[in-house]
């Protein structure tokens, strides 16, 4: 069996940790969380890095996914803070200048799917910054969200792709078996990332068993209801 990553997700608004539910990014609040305050992004991050043993912190920037500004020093501080940690970036990258704003924290760059006008801007982004960059399918309650050759041409993928479905995000509804099933079926050995709606070990081992490269959790981590003895449990199994 592959090796399988269980991802962290950090949601950063207004300089706070908050709870994304459902997509709907304008009534988000800041997080409830075991692992600190949601003014102190730091001590969230390392709670979470240390529940699932993650080389791994995806953080969505959603005031620069929203236009409303970025979180660029935080991010950067974190950086310097984990600095044996990989971040993965969504701040609403739509072009190649966007990115290359961001490139002196030496993150991995998230491009979201809803942020891109054009297949031709994620060709443009693709060819600038090579294999480096993660693609975001993303999908709400409506279906997807962005350009549709992004969706039906596998070929345009890089060799990381997350298929993020907002409208599940913070959810009870759990995951979207069926659809991740057959985008990874597409995905001609690219690693698919699942992102919205796990519930629990179940939904985790379900989307490892498609089988996905990894998962990016957040509401269940904070709610416990996906212990570190069961993340332990299926990162061994996935290894063996």
């Amino acid at each position: 069996m592959a090796d399988f990553a269980v991802i962290p997700a950090l949601d950063l608004k207004g300089d706070a940790v908050v709870h994304a539910k459902a997509g709907n990014r304008a009534d988000y609040r800041p997080i409830e969380s075991p692992f600190g305050a949601a003014s102190d992004p730091f001590a969230i991050a390392r709670g979470l890095l240390g529940l699932t043993a993650s080389p791994s912190l995806y953080i969505a920037d959603l005031d620069a996914i929203a236009g409303l500004g970025n979180h660029f020093e935080l991010d950067r501080g974190l950086s310097y803070a984990l600095p044996d940690t990989s971040l993965w970036i969504d701040a609403g990258f739509s072009d190649v200048a966007d990115c290359a704003f961001w490139l002196p924290l030496g993150a991995t760059l998230v491009i979201g799917s809803e942020s891109l006008a054009g297949v031709d801007d994620w060709r443009e982004i693709h060819a600038a910054f090579g294999e480096g960059v993660v693609l975001s399918l993303d999908f709400d309650a409506g279906g997807r969200k962005g350009p549709d050759a992004l969706f039906e041409d596998p070929t345009l993928w890089p060799r990381r792709v997350i298929v993020m479905n907002l409208g599940r995000v913070g959810t009870d509804q759990g995951p979207d078996i069926d659809g991740l099933k057959s985008l990874v079926g597409r995905a001609g050995g690219r690693a698919v990332f699942a992102a919205g709606g796990i519930r629990d070990a179940g939904d985790l081992s379900a989307v490892a068993d498609l089988p996905a490269q990894g998962a990016l959790l957040a509401t269940a981590l904070h709610r416990n209801a996906v212990t570190q003895k069961e993340i332990a449990a299926l990162l061994r199994e996935r290894r063996s």
